[in-house]
């Protein structure tokens, strides 16, 4: 009966075949390189893992209770043969690791730009990469070429062995821009920029999305990578630069207000140092940007009305506030409301404002001393100061 369990749950691991193992089988240069690493060391640890599996259940089957031949040595505690295997074989693995981490962090760090094309192509002396600014917004991805001019709301495409340096930053909360088949996930910041340089070997359309929860639509944060033959790639290009759409700062305000499900846009034209607007914080022509920010604390910053006037284009959640989208749990000032008046109070603190019993009921002689009475901030006084620390913070 076990047997004919086992054959008939045999056509399920049928229906895995339908599964795409993109991480174990890529088509850019980068994510077989990392494909490489992945298997590279589960290969050291299981060199540990098996052999301690095995040696488990031969253990368990040679000195099993019934096995009345087997040796009893209730004295023996000690073999240095023995301790010498136990710790000399994962102090090689682990040296191993760690020199496959060393040199695998420096080669595959994203902000480094890619040396090769594959195993057996190196990048040509002079090849520029193409250039695309990835900006995460709720809950789509825009995509903006400076080079080219153009920019896409969920679409990418690129040409095939063609090296790529994208330029990611947010433009709300934290993502991570993902294309598995092409290399691994970087974060994307509000007001931080971040890189990834990488390559695709293989033409096709493949699947990208954030890999981090930021919201209800993030299940539809999801493009499509386009990698096209050189020729195609400049087409798909000119197609974009025919689109009417301009993208600039003010469009691009308009676009940021969240929206999930968001069909791919083309914009024939961007402005030119939208980008920077963007990870600079000051799309708003109201609000000032990061880098001027820094280049006046930079130089001793700045005081009196003047500085008062820059603290207010320093306020990048107000459009948030105003339209009615304050944050969760904001408290004065950053409400703008003023603070709630505490109605319950913590165990021997009182309520501003308020009198416990006690001191109601304490004597005229203790009013006309001031003892007893609140402090304008609620704790009470004792001739014109500070009573202790309640008993459960200050039990001394």
């Amino acid at each position: 009966m076990r047997l004919l369990r086992f054959f008939g749950l045999l056509p399920l691991f049928a229906l895995l075949g339908g599964c795409d193992f993109v991480i174990l089988n890529p088509s850019g240069d980068v994510a077989l390189q990392e494909r490489n690493l992945i298997l590279a060391s589960t290969g050291l640890m299981l060199l540990i893992i098996v052999p301690v599996i095995v040696a488990t259940a031969l253990f368990a089957w040679r000195y099993r209770a019934s096995n009345t031949t087997a040796a009893y040595a209730p004295d023996w505690n000690h073999s240095t043969q023995l301790e010498v295997l136990i710790w000399t074989a994962p102090l090689l693995i682990i040296i191993a690791l760690g020199a496959l981490t060393w040199i695998s962090t420096h080669v595959l760090d994203p902000f480094r730009p890619i040396g090769r094309i594959d195993a057996k192509r190196a990048v040509p002396i002079g090849d520029k990469p193409l250039v695309i600014d990835a900006v995460s917004l709720d809950w789509k991805w825009l995509f903006i070429y400076p080079d080219q001019g153009i920019a896409t709301v969920n679409a990418l495409a690129a040409p095939v062995d063609k090296p790529i340096e994208f330029h990611i930053t947010s433009g709300t909360v934290m993502n991570t821009l993902f294309i598995p088949a092409m290399a691994g996930q970087i974060y994307a910041m509000a007001g931080m920029e971040t890189k990834l340089s990488a390559v695709m070997n293989k033409e096709g359309t493949f699947d990208g999305f954030s890999g981090m929860y930021s919201g209800a639509g993030f299940s539809d944060m999801k493009f499509k990578f386009q990698s096209l033959q050189p020729d195609a790639f400049n087409a798909w290009v000119d197609n974009a630069k025919h689109a009417d759409m301009k993208l600039d700062a003010a469009k691009f305000d308009e676009l940021s207000k969240p929206s999930s499900k968001v069909r791919p846009q083309f914009y024939g034209s961007v402005q030119p140092d939208l980008f920077n607007k963007i990870l600079n914080m000051c799309t708003d022509p109201n609000k000032m940007c990061e880098d001027q920010m820094m280049a006046i604390d930079a130089t001793g910053g700045v005081a009196g009305e003047k500085g008062a006037e820059n603290r207010e284009k320093l306020i990048y959640d107000g459009a948030r506030l105003e339209e009615g989208n304050e944050a969760p749990g904001a408290t004065f000032p950053a409400s703008g409301r003023p603070p709630n008046e505490l109605k319950t109070a913590p165990q021997g603190v009182e309520p501003s404002g308020m009198a416990t019993q006690s001191n109601q009921g304490g004597s005229k002689a203790d009013d006309a001393q001031g003892k007893g009475k609140p402090h304008e901030d609620g704790m009470p006084v004792d001739n014109g100061k500070m009573n202790p620390a309640p008993a459960q913070i200050n039990p001394h």
